[in-house]
């Protein structure tokens, strides 16, 4: 198992408007969810270990907000199969190894 104790931690950010202030918690997780794939898409593991920071300002028309999430370089390869990092330690996403080996029969079975 890899270390990433030493790692640099890099920020992705998103700065935007939110018109509705019932909307605030629903669009807050999915553009947590969005900077996730973005990062992933980049090589980068989510540091699971450092809360998602998100901040709103009302200035009388709309709220302003920042969000920032954080992440450690890992590769796209292992970014692909790690839900994050957490302190030094990478947490990888359960992989379901029954549904290859299911197909896996269908397909011997349909070349008999």
């Amino acid at each position: 198992m890899k270390n990433f104790i030493h790692r640099s931690i890099k920020r992705f950010h998103l700065d935007g408007q939110i018109y509705d202030d019932a909307l605030i918690p629903r669009l807050q997780n999915e553009y947590i969810n969005i900077l996730n794939t973005q990062m992933k898409l980049q090589g980068y593991a989510p540091r699971l270990d450092i809360d998602p920071q998100f901040t709103i300002d009302y200035n009388g028309k709309h709220y302003n907000f920042k969000l920032s999430v954080y992440g450690t370089f890992v590769g796209k390869r292992n970014a692909e199969w790690m839900e994050g990092i957490y302190g030094s330690k990478p947490i990888y996403t359960p992989q379901n190894k029954s549904g290859k080996s299911s197909q896996d029969r269908e397909s011997r079975s349909n070349q008999k």
